[in-house]
């Protein structure tokens, strides 16, 4: 028996189209981005779900966005630049805490929202609009000193974090006076993001209660932009809010708080992610050597930490099978491990697995996010193809890079 996304088994897609392999659940994620959609609904503001693009960024997963009437949270110029050929501009919130002159004016010319992150970006957004003339929506990103129990590298909302600003502090001052005092610049609304793969939606309370509360000072009506973060299975030991839970009890509690403040808001903003195509994606690797130790019993990769740098980031945990041998009793307890020219290239550790022989396919489940995105060329490794599946249709939606690709913009 054979392991299949959609109508094709993990065999068939890698025959057609080698290994490693990002294969995506078209469907899936489609399904996801309504249960998102159909469910985050008020009778007392707009709202707008934005698609985290970080987690997976390409042409074709902008086109969805679209297509599915959600807009884009991008993150550098790279972003901005294909989300502009598929989206509307009122619907991309430009992030990040390090934008260059360059960037902010891209973003400025095209109309998108700017979530403005310090005060160093204010005075260039200032600059910026005043020398192009046109109007900018700011949004400001609060630091709300909520912490999520998730792990410390993707907690961003810390007192001493890299985002954002305190409520209290100078800087935020300093950067709302600056926009009232523009001709330019206007008061958008504001910003929060706690952290990533969180469970426990105390967090997303705590920071929804912290906000409405801070926007009892302003006169109108503003945007409320409370991030993303939703957890996602990874392995048994995850257990996710459902998407359309999470997103009527985010709706009733906001609605809540702005009940009890006596607060009104223009629109409730959330940006799911890794949310959106987590689970929907799965990365298919070809068995090569196999290595017994005194402690450890090896399956060598035809990928890694190339293509799925989390593990040695920080102790990500995955979940594997044999594609072409799920009904084989799973007797070897294995760790996966890559080709890279690093003892920390491993996926996965002590995993109980079917027997492998060379030529076996892998398939780590719950890769669609950031594992294409975060790819590097370390030892020269080609970054994979992506194939999109849809029942019985698939299609490739980025090709696999050559030798020259990798070479391309070299100069002699």
């Amino acid at each position: 028996m054979e392991l299949k996304i959609g109508n094709f088994t993990c065999s068939e897609l890698a025959a057609k189209y080698g290994t490693p392999l990002y294969v995506y659940d078209e469907a899936l994620m489609r399904h996801i981005i309504r249960l998102y959609k159909n469910n985050l609904v008020s009778d007392k503001f707009e709202t707008l779900v934005l698609f985290a693009s970080k987690a997976f960024a390409c042409m074709a997963m902008y086109k969805l966005v679209h297509e599915e009437g959600i807009g884009s949270d991008v993150v550098s110029g790279g972003e901005l630049y294909a989300a502009l050929k598929y989206q509307e501009p009122e619907k991309i919130f430009f992030h990040g805490n390090n934008k260059t002159m360059q960037e902010i004016e891209m973003g400025i010319n095209a109309g998108v929202k700017f979530v403005c992150d310090n005060l160093g970006e204010a005075e260039m957004l200032r600059d910026a609009s005043e020398r192009l003339k046109k109007k900018v929506d700011v949004l400001f990103r609060l630091n709300v000193g909520v912490e999520a129990h998730t792990h410390k590298f993707i907690v961003t909302a810390h007192v001493d974090s890299k985002f954002g600003m305190l409520m209290s502090s100078d800087d935020l001052k300093k950067s709302l006076e600056i926009v009232e005092k523009s001709e330019y610049l206007n008061l958008a609304g504001f910003h929060s993001h706690i952290g990533s793969q969180i469970f426990d939606p105390s967090g997303f309370y705590a920071a929804i209660d912290k906000i409405v509360e801070f926007l009892k000072g302003f006169d109108k009506e503003l945007i409320l932009n409370i991030g993303g973060g939703y957890g996602v299975k990874y392995t048994d030991e995850d257990k996710p809010i459902p998407y359309d839970e999470i997103s009527k009890m985010l709706i009733k509690h906001t609605e809540d708080a702005l009940e009890k403040n006596n607060v009104k808001i223009k629109a409730l903003v959330i940006e799911p992610g890794r949310s959106i195509v987590g689970e929907a994606g799965y990365t298919l690797y070809t068995v090569g050597n196999t290595k017994k130790t005194p402690n450890r019993q090896y399956y060598f990769i035809d990928g890694g930490m190339a293509d799925n740098i989390r593990p040695a980031l920080y102790q990500a945990k995955y979940d594997a099978v044999i594609a072409n041998k799920m009904d084989a009793p799973k007797t070897e307890t294995v760790t996966l491990a890559g080709k890279c020219c690093e003892s920390g290239d491993l996926i996965i550790e002590d995993i109980k697995m079917a027997k492998a022989e060379r030529g076996d396919i892998v398939c780590v489940f719950t890769t669609g996010a950031y594992g294409y995105s975060m790819s590097s060329h370390y030892n020269k490794a080609q970054t994979p193809a992506v194939v999109f599946v849809n029942g019985d249709k698939d299609r490739l939606v980025i090709k696999r890079e050559s030798y020259e690709d990798l070479y391309r913009n070299d100069c002699e």
